[in-house]
């Protein structure tokens, strides 16, 4: 149960950070664009965007760290793996197990870490130059990510564990469409009768 509240809330910030930055993005070069048309001008200028690029690069930052967890959680974070697949048995269980370990070790050193210093942080005054947010809040992704990273790892290690299975991504899967239904609709598509 807490597994999938998490699956799904590390999915919905993600999506929801990368639309928001999308469309702050968007809306600041229109911005732009706009300020330079003489009829609208006097009315754009007047508004001040010189936020949007540092909440963009915040939140960039936040689904970076977010991003990371669902990456070791499906498969998708990247890894070395030139050794572990010329390996077999036992030795390569414990290799993988290791890197497995030793990701969990430092994302965990990074996520207390990283709490100590958000500690600090939030007893001072510092604030973000355009958006005036205490930084405290901004810094809060690496504690928070580094931890969600960490357990990931956990879970990861301990799946491994039992069924000896790693998660892993298929490129080729689309969400939502059945192989039999791909099949289909590539014959549709080549002009052939299913």
């Amino acid at each position: 149960m807490i597994n999938r509240i998490l699956n799904h809330l590390e999915e919905w910030l993600i999506a929801f950070l990368i639309g928001a930055a999308t469309l702050v993005i968007f809306f600041a070069v229109a911005h732009r664009f706009l300020s330079g048309v003489p009829v609208i001008q006097d009315y754009t200028v007047q508004l001040n965007v010189s936020w949007a690029q540092e909440l963009c690069i915040f939140m960039f930052v936040w689904m970076a760290k977010f991003g990371a967890a669902y990456g070791v959680r499906t498969g998708i974070h990247v890894g070395v793996d030139v050794i572990i697949r010329k390996l077999t048995g036992k030795p390569q269980r414990m290799l993988i197990l290791f890197g497995l370990l030793a990701g969990a070790l430092f994302t965990g050193t990074v996520a207390t870490l990283g709490a100590n210093f958000v500690w600090h942080m939030a007893h001072t005054d510092q604030t973000s130059v355009d958006l005036e947010v205490p930084m405290w809040i901004v810094y809060l992704c690496v504690p928070l990510g580094s931890s969600l990273m960490c357990y990931r790892f956990l879970q990861v290690a301990w799946s491994f564990m039992q069924t000896g299975e790693l998660p892993h991504h298929d490129h080729t899967h689309v969400e939502g469409i059945e192989e039999d239904s791909a099949d289909a609709l590539l014959a549709t598509a080549k002009g052939a009768k299913p």
